[in-house]
């Protein structure tokens, strides 16, 4: 995995430099203006044609509005909503939650257009099974030009980054965040969530965008509001918190954080890159991605379906990830306190690791030397700890501050030292503390008296700030929700993936991908991702080539879109349009409405 890494690193910080995120915002700004801000369309209109008053049963598609809402909303309101807020949070602090609103905002512009654009160039050849997608966009409107190479060309590569993305960010980051929390709460070896996940997925997949239309028309609400709910008393119980949270949030969105506790803080520019990066990947605007899902809807008017898909971040960004960061920051588990302290430094040290018959350091590739941490055994964990997550068990992920060089990224010199908690025979904690830490100065404790705090990557931070405020909530709901979260995005991704198969290599070779995709669902919970920095690599790059390819796809043709926006925009305004008596919600969510 470290290979892994060193071979990522200096891509993800080409494909997310600064200037990436700034291209984004600008597009999505772009588009608010040039749509006459779509937003206010998509809360007032969008919602209408979700609720059913336009479904036509002699429209093309397979799938109703509200259903291909649902499989696209159950492929982005996932656990980029439990773990991606909590490593931003984690890593971003309080002012990356303001650039997620400000994607949030302005994604929702994007996501109008990109889905304007799919709707307008899907193919339909097959009413009831069509196919659409950026790729299909590129392939159709290069060829009005004249140019059918270019537009395979960029139909391919746009494909070849979306299965990146399937196998990441759909697929892999969501079985490890599943196996990780499940395991941190239950004990339950990673690898067993990771086959019982493949397969419950391989089940439905196997149906197609119907099966999975109906399966996320059902399960998509159940599961977001039994979630809201949670966060709503949760953030109820700490409501003299808010307003001093939501201060934060904005200013630190420009000026750097502060270290507090387990928080190491950050620059204002840390805190941009992590709220924008984990929004993105949440809500996925830009990536091309939902546009799949929202090319199978029943209807005859592509602007109709584009208008529902502006739902997609502000029902993801705007008010789910939204309530999970503020759980988080109300909570204070992000800046949490140690969970254990050592009586006195004296009991605890930072060491080189291993010495040479000359009493020289071994170094690694990179020739600084590698640190670690020789300590006596673990003290218990405190009080208030063992009320929220009780005594040691063994398998805890623990890390000590310590003082080292200088981090850009935080703008201090702050560095996290970290372990593993195992119990002796005797039922005693020890730590077995890592000997990877590279440092060119010998690190030193933070902390006089060597606290001891708790790592909880990704879900586990959101389940353990429900269980701040209500111990046991985190351990049962967040997991629930994570299980739920992780399979229905994962089900609509391998549809995403599954649509880019059959544009590179037709229908005969889908079998095939559905098998390999099970298959990557088990090997990304066997251990093959260990840390929140390690799993963020894999996902920004899934993200961030989609958006590589799919933003120039949108620039290209935007004027398309907005021209086919404005007309039927118009058309709306002259009363052209004869909505319907809205059918029963029942009906609705099986799709019934939309049947001959």
């Amino acid at each position: 995995m470290d290979t892994l890494n060193n071979i990522l690193n200096p891509i993800n910080g080409i494909i997310w430099h600064n200037y990436v995120l700034y291209i984004v915002l600008g597009v999505g700004v772009l588009f608010t203006i040039w749509s006459g801000f779509c937003q206010f369309r998509s809360l007032t209109h969008g919602v209408s044609v979700t609720r059913g008053k336009y479904d036509n049963p002699d429209d093309p598609g397979a799938i109703n509005h509200f259903q291909a809402l649902s499989a696209a909303l159950s492929a982005t309101v996932g656990l980029g909503n439990i773990a991606g807020v909590g490593v931003a949070v984690a890593l971003g602090g309080p002012g990356a939650v303001f650039w997620m609103w400000m994607v949030g905002i302005f994604g929702m512009a994007i996501k109008t257009t990109e889905v304007t654009l799919s709707m307008l160039y899907r193919n339909t050849d097959d009413p009831d099974n069509p196919h659409g997608g950026p790729m299909f966009v590129a392939a159709k409107a290069f060829k009005e030009r004249g140019l059918p190479g270019v537009g395979k060309f960029i139909g391919g590569l746009f494909v070849v980054t979306l299965l990146i993305s399937t196998i990441t960010g759909g697929n892999m980051f969501q079985s490890w965040s599943v196996g990780e929390i499940t395991e941190n709460y239950f004990h339950v070896p990673s690898i067993v969530c990771g086959i019982v996940l493949a397969v419950l997925v391989g089940a439905v997949i196997i149906g197609g965008i119907k099966r999975i239309g109906a399966f996320a028309g059902r399960i998509v609400p159940i599961m977001c509001a039994l979630y809201l709910i949670a966060a709503v008393i949760v953030l109820i119980m700490n409501i003299g918190e808010i307003p001093a949270m939501l201060k934060l949030i904005v200013v630190e969105a420009f000026s750097p954080s502060k270290a507090q506790g387990a928080f190491l803080g950050g620059t204002a520019g840390y805190a941009l890159l992590w709220g924008m990066k984990r929004a993105l990947f949440s809500s996925e605007a830009g990536q091309g991605s939902s546009p799949i899902a929202h090319s199978a809807a029943k209807t005859d008017e592509p602007v109709r379906e584009a208008v529902v898909a502006g739902l997609e971040p502000f029902i993801d960004t705007l008010v789910v990830c939204t309530l999970t960061a503020m759980v988080i920051l109300t909570t204070h588990a992000y800046d949490r306190g140690p969970e254990a302290n050592f009586e006195d430094s004296l009991s605890v040290r930072v060491a080189a690791v291993d010495l040479d018959s000359d009493g020289a350091q071994d170094t690694n590739s990179k020739d600084v030397p590698l640190w670690t941490i020789e300590s006596s055994a673990i003290p218990p964990r405190s009080q208030k700890a063992r009320r929220t997550s009780g005594p040691w068990t063994g398998g805890e992920d623990v890390f000590i501050i310590v003082h080292g060089e200088p981090d850009s990224d935080t703008g201090h010199d702050l560095h996290r030292m970290g372990g593993r908690i195992q119990l002796d025979e005797d039922g005693d904690a020890v730590a077995e503390w890592n000997t990877n830490f590279a440092s060119a100065i010998q690190p030193t404790l933070a902390d006089d008296d060597g606290r001891i705090y708790v790592d909880y990557p990704g879900p586990s931070l959101t389940g353990h700030a429900f269980d701040r405020a209500i111990p046991g909530l985190g351990k049962y709901l967040v997991t629930l929700a994570a299980w739920l979260f992780a399979l229905s995005t994962m089900i609509s991704w391998s549809y995403y993936g599954e649509q880019g198969v059959v544009f590179l290599f037709g229908d005969k070779a889908v079998f095939t991908y559905k098998v390999i995709y099970c298959i990557m669902i088990v090997v990304a919970a066997a251990g093959f991702i260990q840390t929140d920095k390690e799993l963020d690599n894999i996902t920004a790059l899934g993200t961030g080539v989609m958006l590589w390819a799919n933003i120039p796809i949108m620039l290209i043709f935007g004027s398309m879109a907005m021209k086919a926006y404005h007309a039927y925009i118009g058309k709306l305004k002259r009363g052209e349009f004869h909505p319907h008596a809205a059918p029963s919600i029942t009906d609705v969510m099986g799709g019934k409405d939309g049947q001959k």
